[in-house]
């Protein structure tokens, strides 16, 4: 059974684009590793902008920076 766990930041991600990743992950572990679809488990996790950093910055920090 796959796991797939996808991590992002919680920003404007609607309901439809996180459809098409679990559609695309699940498709994609079919076409390369012949997995089957119905037993193949795809998690989001949002994660806020202050706690997710790059560079010793927030992504929060740097987008108010236009990075």
């Amino acid at each position: 059974m796959p796991y797939v766990n996808i991590k992002i930041t919680n920003e404007n991600v609607t309901p439809e684009k996180k459809a098409a990743l679990i559609k695309g992950a699940t498709q994609l572990l079919v076409d390369v590793l012949d997995k089957n679809p119905n037993t193949t488990v795809v998690v989001i996790d949002e994660v806020h902008t202050d706690n997710w950093g790059i560079a010793g910055e927030s992504i929060t920090v740097r987008r108010k920076k236009g990075q």
